[in-house]
């Protein structure tokens, strides 16, 4: 199982405070804002401006919300400028991690990460470093309960996916970035209730961690995606059932 596959899953089953909410509402209204920036405000002519409305969705975020961070993209309102940046590393094991985030203030941000690394066994590595061992994908995930598998398989890959996986309760769907839309479109069509979606880094291979080295690399993981300018956190990290279940309670 790839290792952002596995880091999804402990996060999705991990509780829900009042303050990942929060965190979760700060990082998605700066998508919107930058996407509206970079693309405009019709989400039917932005598909990066669409993905994060509908990641603003599925955390239920208010619709007034939604709409002024896209005034502020496009400039009808007053904003915080924001600038995209990536980060690549190595945690506890040997684990590849590659960030992405969204700051107003890049010194801010790296000293911030940098110090995640160096307190949780990680190392911050320079651009290149870790970034060839991830393919740009789209993820779009489905409830297994809900949805015959082989209907599912082939409704999907009749859309244009490239891969489809069960991984416990979830399906798991990967296209093409270029089709990413066009693949949800087409489930939705024939009434398919996609519970997530997102352009991710995928691992294309994956590193075995273990014991304590397991402990570390999910610790590194949380911290990191704590940040208020991190947006997403990506690995190549494998572990066992046993741990994994451990992790997610």
């Amino acid at each position: 199982m790839a290792g952002h596959s596995k880091w999804k899953q402990i996060k999705r089953k991990k509780a829900v405070t009042d303050a990942r909410r929060a965190s979760s509402w700060t990082k998605v209204i700066r998508e919107i804002t930058v996407a509206a920036r970079s693309g405009g405000g019709d989400p039917g002519g932005n598909p990066r401006l669409r993905t994060a409305i509908d990641a603003a969705q599925a955390v239920n975020m208010p619709k007034e919300n939604i709409e002024r961070a896209i005034k502020k993209g496009t400039g009808e309102l007053e904003g915080q400028s924001y600038e995209e940046l990536t980060y690549e590393g190595y945690g506890p094991g040997g684990a590849a991690i590659f960030i992405e985030a969204t700051t107003d203030n890049p010194n801010r941000t790296v000293a911030e990460i940098r110090h995640a690394f160096s307190r949780n066994g990680g190392n911050l590595g320079a651009t290149g470093s870790v970034g060839w061992m991830f393919d740009r994908k789209g993820q779009i995930y489905v409830d297994a309960a809900r949805h015959d598998e082989d209907a599912t398989l082939e409704l999907a890959l009749e859309a244009g996916a490239e891969d489809f996986a069960r991984e416990g309760d979830q399906y798991i769907v990967s296209t093409t970035p270029a089709t990413f839309h066009a693949v949800q479109d087409a489930l939705r069509a024939r009434k398919i209730v996609i519970d997530s979606a997102e352009l991710a880094m995928v691992p294309k291979n994956t590193v075995r961690v273990e014991g304590s080295e397991a402990e570390g690399i999910l610790r590194l993981m949380e911290v990191l995606e704590e940040l208020d300018d991190v947006s997403k956190v990506f690995s190549n990290f494998d572990i066992d059932t046993a741990q994994l279940a451990e992790a997610e309670a």
